[in-house]
C-alpha cells in the first residue's frame, strides 16, 4: 500500500470526473444547498459558465485531508511494526528448534512435532493478525475517502449556490483549462475555515 492516501486521484475517484453545480441560491437562514435543476440539453445556454479545483493542490492545502493522510500513515507505521515484531518472534523460534535439532537437544520425536506445530500455528496466526490489521487499515481509508467526499461535495454546493457556476470540475478530468478559471484556493479556504470552526468545538 502507498503511503499517500489523500491524493489527487482519491479526490477524482471520491467525487466522480466533474461535479455538475447548477443550482439555486440555499433558502435563507440555513446551510443546505438548493436542489440542482435538471437542465435539458436543449434548454443549456450556448456558453456554459464552468470553474475547476486542481485536485493535487486540494489535497495538499486542505486541512481534513491531510489529517487524514498522516492518520493514514500511522496505520501503515502501526502494520509495519506489528509485521516486524511477529516475524522476528516467528524466526527467533524458528531457530531455536534450529539449534536445538543441531544440538540433539529434543529428547523425542514428539516433543520435535509438538514446537514444529507450534511454530505453524504462529506462523497463521501472525498471518491473521496482520490481514485484519491490514483490513483495519483499508476500512478506515474508505472511511475517510467517504467523509472527505461528503465535506466537499456538501461545501462546492453551498459555495455555489451565491455564484450559479453550470459545472465546477476536477483539472485532472481534462486536458486543459484557461488558469482564470481555478477556484481552488477560494475552494481550499472555506473548506479550511469551515474544518477549523468544527475542530476549536472538539
Amino acid at each position: 500500500m502507498k503511503k499517500t492516501a489523500i491524493t489527487a486521484l482519491g479526490l477524482i475517484l471520491a467525487l466522480g470526473s466533474a461535479i455538475s453545480c447548477t443550482s439555486q441560491p440555499a433558502a435563507k437562514g440555513t446551510d443546505a444547498p438548493a436542489k440542482a435543476d435538471t437542465v435539458s440539453a436543449t434548454d443549456a445556454p450556448s456558453t456554459l459558465n464552468i470553474r475547476y479545483i486542481d485536485g493535487d493542490s486540494l489535497a495538499a492545502k486542505y486541512n481534513l485531508a491531510k489529517d487524514f493522510n498522516e492518520a493514514y500513515i500511522r496505520s501503515l507505521s502501526r502494520l509495519e511494526q506489528a509485521r516486524q515484531t511477529k516475524a522476528n518472534e516467528i524466526n527467533r523460534f524458528g531457530n531455536q528448534i534450529q539449534q536445538r535439532m543441531q544440538s540433539n537437544g529434543y529428547l523425542s520425536e514428539a516433543t520435535y512435532n509438538a514446537d514444529v506445530q507450534k511454530l505453524q500455528k504462529m506462523q497463521a496466526d501472525a498471518e491473521n493478525y496482520i490481514a485484519n490489521l491490514s483490513r483495519s487499515a483499508e476500512n478506515e481509508l474508505a472511511q475517510q475517502q467517504l467523509q472527505l467526499h461528503d465535506s466537499i461535495e456538501n461545501y462546492i454546493l453551498i459555495y455555489n449556490s451565491t455564484r450559479g457556476y453550470d459545472a465546477i470540475l476536477l483539472k485532472q478530468a481534462g486536458l486543459y483549462f484557461n488558469p482564470a478559471l481555478d477556484i481552488t484556493d477560494e475552494i481550499v479556504e472555506g473548506l479550511n475555515a469551515r474544518y477549523n470552526k468544527v475542530a476549536e468545538k472538539n
